[in-house]
């Protein structure tokens, strides 16, 4: 890896992107995903996608196999770098994630890229419907992945939190755990995949969506007062989602707020909630 490796801003505006398209070290990467239908991001790209776009899948490429560490558990080194290389990036790519989401899914990959020590990546701000709406034509021929390696992972430990790390932090008044997911699974009245409805105790709801408006990421002042009101600033910070998905929305907004250091329960509530032992509030 380069010395100084390429910092690009966390997110992207669609003119931008389009600006940089046919660079060659720019990757466009499609990260469309849907629960409970996880063929329909592959089916979305071939139907259309921006143009030179490769597709990264969701739970092969960016998740282990799920398991005791809940539905999508975070990549090994060995499984990042190899999709990662499969998918034309390099230690100096600059990559661009997108889906049609408001950034749900492709905010995983963003993620991703920071806690295996890569700051080159963003995410396209309105996904696919940005782009569109620009009025270039999307394209149905399958992206070219030109091979660009070395591509090193390195895990960032700073930056995740495991099921003990959480228990031990419960209730603990300098900690804030922010909870990315609906509030009606939050508050338990609906469960839709994970074993037990509610949510951590003491953990505070922070819907994802709560962080766009009209589809975009609201601007960086509205983000930090956002954060601010939860109290981010003032303790250490740690985001859970259903599977360590959408809470990486959370991570990215409160990226472009100023708290790039604010944590991932990575096994999220799919782990959790699979503990018998781990106790769970309601409401």
């Amino acid at each position: 890896m380069s010395a100084e490796p390429r910092v690009i801003p966390h997110l992207v505006r669609a003119s931008e992107l389009v600006a940089m398209m046919g660079q060659p070290d720019v990757r466009i990467v499609d990260v469309r995903w849907r629960l409970g239908d996880p063929a329909a991001g592959r089916t979305g790209y071939a139907r259309g996608h921006i143009p030179g776009a490769v597709f990264a899948d969701l739970d092969h490429d960016l998740a282990e196999p799920p398991g005791d560490g809940g539905r999508h558990p975070l990549p090994s080194p060995d499984r990042f770098a190899s999709a990662m290389l499969r998918l034309g990036i390099g230690d100096d790519t600059r990559v661009i994630a997108y889906d049609d989401q408001e950034g749900a899914i492709a905010a995983r990959l963003w993620f991703l890229l920071r806690y295996f020590g890569h700051e080159t990546g963003a995410v396209l701000d309105g996904g696919l419907m940005a782009f569109v709406q620009t009025g270039r034509v999307l394209e149905t021929d399958p992206g070219t992945a030109t091979a660009v390696g070395p591509f090193h992972a390195t895990p960032r430990p700073e930056l995740v939190l495991d099921r003990g790390a959480v228990m031990a932090r419960l209730r603990r008044p300098g900690v804030l755990l922010l909870d990315a997911r609906s509030p009606e699974r939050y508050r338990g009245e609906l469960e839709p995949v994970d074993p037990r409805p509610g949510h951590i105790p003491s953990a505070v709801n922070a819907p994802f969506q709560d962080n766009l408006l009209a589809g975009r990421f609201l601007a960086e002042e509205a983000l930090r007062e956002r954060y601010g009101a939860l109290g981010a600033w003032d303790k250490e910070t740690a985001v859970y989602c259903g599977s360590g998905v959408t809470a990486c929305h959370d991570l990215l907004a409160l990226a472009v707020a100023g708290l790039p250091t604010a944590r991932l329960y990575a096994g999220s509530w799919s782990e959790w909630s699979r503990d018998p032992s781990a106790p769970v509030s309601v409401g």
